[in-house]
């Protein structure tokens, strides 16, 4: 699995949470940590125009190689 771990306040954590809902993008895993699924989360702004985690972390946070990304 090719994943890309990124720390985060308890504030981005936040707005994280309440900007991507949709369970097939974004879930909370057993030790508490969010979780993106890349693909469904490309495919979704695709689709929608929309690029919440791009407004709220910047785009040079993010590496779209990756399968998942792991906010933690």
């Amino acid at each position: 699995m090719n994943i890309k771990e990124i720390a985060i306040t308890s504030n981005l954590r936040k707005k994280i949470q309440k900007a991507v809902k949709n369970t097939s993008i974004i879930f909370e895993d057993e030790n508490g940590d969010i979780v993106v699924n890349v693909t469904a989360y490309t495919e979704n702004t695709a689709h929608t125009g929309r690029f919440p985690l791009e407004e709220i972390l910047g785009e040079d946070v993010l590496d779209y190689d990756v399968e998942f990304w792991i906010f933690n």
